[in-house]
């Protein structure tokens, strides 16, 4: 079979030649599409496609995500997959909350009786997170969190090598709630840290790796994340007088060579 294909993809033989000229005329073989018939059928499909989806989320996917809730409010939406979760623990959500495409929720079941994972008011998570829930992970009010997420208060594993090697798992001071503040947006693919607690406010740029605490109102970038900028508005003034000078004990120094120049210039004169 092997020496068959082989002859029919490189002999010059007529038969393998007409052969292969046949092929290349069906895989590029197309119709014309014209639109006062294929706009209706792309129409038709399109609200086919529509209903099914809004069936699948309303009948199927959103009462299974409840189902797995301690409490939630009003308007928390899903998108059109079925939530992996993993293990127990308590899901609380606020008001309008949407957990677009399909997320993972891992919850432990031996560092606490209910790990719990809390989510504010007008969050939206995307598609392809992953939260693990060791003991708390809070989600504040009108959160952004993007695409591919991952969010952890354990990784899972201890990092004493003998207890990996004995296969036990972390100790209880590994796993420490994290915590994301209001107003927050974590950029696509970026990673929460045991610990870790993203001020509100602030942007965590794309595949960050955030492994310290976050100020409200900064924005962090690379890996391990660093401060890149400052989301304030306004700047504290720079302090004058005897504050400058404990801010900055090279003022004095300065400020005694200016007076000296001053002065020997009127000298001179």
């Amino acid at each position: 079979m092997k020496n068959l294909a082989r002859f029919l993809a490189s002999s010059d033989h007529d038969v393998a030649r007409a052969l292969r000229h046949v092929r290349r005329q069906v895989r590029s073989f197309t119709l014309p599409a014209p639109r006062p018939i294929v706009v209706p059928m792309r129409m038709a499909f399109e609200a086919a496609r529509e209903v099914y989806y809004f069936g699948a989320r309303v009948l199927v996917c959103e009462p299974h995500f409840k189902s797995h809730c301690a409490q939630y409010g009003k308007g928390v939406r899903t998108g059109t997959f079925i939530h992996f979760i993993n293990g127990r623990g308590n899901i609380i959500l606020g008001d309008n909350v949407v957990l677009d495409g399909k997320t993972d929720f891992i919850f432990a079941a031996r560092f606490c009786d209910r790990p719990t994972l809390r989510i504010g008011d007008n969050t939206g998570i995307g598609h392809g997170c992953r939260i693990v829930v060791g003991k708390s992970v809070t989600i504040g009010k009108h959160c952004m969190i993007a695409a591919g997420v991952f969010i952890l208060d354990s990784s899972g594993h201890p990092s004493d090598p003998e207890a990996r090697r004995r296969g036990l798992p972390p100790s209880d001071a590994e796993v420490r709630p994290v915590v994301i503040e209001d107003n927050v947006w974590l950029g696509t693919r970026s990673t929460i840290f045991p610990g870790v607690t993203v001020g509100e406010g602030s942007v965590v740029s794309a595949g960050s790796i955030v492994m310290a605490d976050v100020p409200p109102y900064t924005v962090v970038a690379g890996n391990p994340a660093r401060r890149v900028a400052s989301l304030r508005t306004t700047e504290p003034p720079p302090p004058i007088g005897p504050a400058a000078d404990r801010a900055d004990p090279s003022a004095r120094r300065h400020g005694a060579d200016d007076a000296a120049r001053r002065s020997g210039s009127d000298s001179a004169s």
